[in-house]
């Protein structure tokens, strides 16, 4: 299924390479995608393959796309606070949080991880936007005293379940010790880096977030080196895994046009909390009177969806037009077509039918809750 033709795509300069592009080039890397200006490998033997390297052994992704945007400065806890939605006084040095930046209607500019670095230093890790200029506009018209900048720090994330092996073999037991969304600030061979137990596969998995981009090839060696026994592959953020898991992606799934609450991340927005934050007003309203839309998964029948929406595929109940599908794979795990749609409210219950318009023509679905049944899923 194929909405475009497969054309190749012409890069330049604007368009930089991460730290580890040339080692993604020596394993194979066979497509990428641009992500925050930058080229990020999407795959490299295929995403189906890829999948079943991730979920049963251990895969290094080049993700040094992944731009933080760091904050320091005498009020960097209240201008921090100013931009996420999270109340940033229960984030402990050494600790990290999903978190939600919305614009001043309630619509959602990013869903970055927060960490928090010292009580006076943060970084936003970032999904594929423009944060860094929204925060040093909203800095520039503020009383804040805040330095903003993007820092040399590029991530490369480990992710499966015999990631943990792989870290512990560079870093040592206590890796294992690291709690879900905390960080650890090391060195390896005198090399600067942050390791986090974060992820976006929903495996088990790490982040290592390298603080000197000239030793980009010299960690992506260390790490296959530390990998062999485990049966390391390179990957890549894959598509298939992350739509079982429930992940949504910023720009796909969501947008400046959705709210938190019409995405299913409410829980993600700190109303009660006495501190104010750019679009409170506005999604206290919505959370007062409810969402018009929601996200619903959906279970497409027909044969395995091969590429999922370029443009958004039309749902429909009754033949009216009720919403629209964002991301959609046929998983072999789960051996179904698996999708996310909008949907009006008044269709998001579980076990409704509906059908779906996609290229090859209409298809039957049924809604379900987000994450899907998968026993691999961890939270």
């Amino acid at each position: 299924m194929s909405e475009l033709p497969q054309i190749p795509i012409a890069f330049g300069a604007r368009v930089r390479p991460s730290p580890f592009f040339e080692s993604t080039l020596s394993h194979g890397v066979s497509a990428f995608s641009i992500y925050n200006r930058m080229l990020m490998p999407t795959t490299y033997e295929g995403v189906e393959v890829e999948y079943w390297d991730l979920v049963n052994n251990v895969s290094i992704w080049d993700v040094g796309c992944e731009r933080q945007v760091e904050i320091v400065g005498p009020d960097a806890a209240l201008f921090t606070q100013y931009l996420v939605t999270r109340d940033v006084t229960k984030i402990k040095p050494g600790r990290a949080r999903y978190t939600l930046i919305c614009q001043e209607d309630g619509g959602i500019l990013n869903d970055p991880v927060l960490a928090r670095l010292a009580e006076d230093h943060f970084w936003l890790s970032l999904a594929d936007s423009d944060i860094l200029l929204w925060a040093k506009g909203v800095a520039h018209n503020s009383d804040f005293d805040v330095e903003i900048r993007e820092p040399d720090v590029s991530p490369v994330q480990i992710q499966g379940p015999k990631s943990p092996d792989l870290m512990q073999a560079l870093f040592g037991t206590a890796i294992r010790e690291l709690g879900f969304y905390n960080f650890l600030d090391v060195t390896l061979d005198g090399v600067p880096m942050l390791v986090a137990r974060t992820g976006w596969s929903g495996e088990v998995g790490y982040e290592i977030f390298l603080r000197d981009g000239s030793q980009g090839g010299w960690l992506w060696d260390r790490l296959f080196e530390a990998g062999q026994p485990y049966d390391v592959k390179p990957g890549a953020p894959n598509d298939i895994r992350r739509l079982e898991a429930g992940f949504l992606s910023w720009g796909s799934d969501m947008d400046s046009d959705t709210n938190p609450f019409e995405m299913g991340l409410g829980r993600f927005v700190d109303l009660d909390s006495e501190a104010d934050f750019i679009g409170k007003s506005a999604l206290s309203k919505i959370a007062a009177v409810g969402p018009t839309r929601r996200l619903v998964g959906l279970l497409v029948e027909g044969d395995p969806i091969v590429q999922g929406p370029l443009r958004r595929w039309p749902v429909t109940a009754s033949g009216e037009a009720i919403g629209f599908v964002t991301s959609a794979s046929w998983t072999p795990g789960m051996k179904r077509n698996i999708a996310f749609a909008i949907l009006e409210s008044q269709f998001s219950a579980e076990g409704q039918k509906v059908h779906v318009v996609t290229p090859d023509g209409e298809r039957t679905a049924i809604t379900t809750a987000i994450p899907f049944e998968d026993p691999r899923y961890r939270d």
